[in-house]
């Protein structure tokens, strides 16, 4: 499998955001997705990672659940999907890309709405 440029990348991130049910992306406020070839020092650093860890993403803020009257003028929560480790997980597991941004995505979104791992694999299946 060839490594998507950043442009192919970006507009697989932009298919899955589209085709996700609207009911999951309808209430999505004040959340940036993005995505970065790895997780930087500071985010391997805050969740422990191990050097053989594949994050394919990443939920950085307040979930929806957490937030009270005072939340306002925050910076946006941000969503991080992870090129390399993707790109690598497909090779290993024989995943479409495409598919698996799309749920890696839904999961990282997820998170967001305040469900925890639990919770997300108990939806998946």
């Amino acid at each position: 499998m060839n490594i998507p440029t950043d442009s192919e990348f970006d507009q697989l991130i932009s298919r899955a955001m589209d085709d996700l049910p609207k009911r999951d992306i309808e209430n999505l406020q004040n959340v940036v997705v993005t995505y970065a070839d790895e997780p930087n020092g500071h985010q391997t650093q805050k969740l422990s990672l191990r050097r053989d860890s594949l994050l394919l993403g990443l939920y950085e803020g307040i979930p929806l659940t957490q937030r009270g009257a005072g939340y306002n003028l925050v910076l946006p929560d941000k969503i991080t999907i992870f090129k390399l480790p993707i790109v690598k997980y497909c090779q290993i597991t024989g995943t479409d890309l495409y598919e698996q941004i799309r749920h890696t995505l839904w999961h990282e979104i997820a998170h967001f709405y305040g469900l925890n791992h639990t919770e997300i694999h108990r939806r998946e299946n």
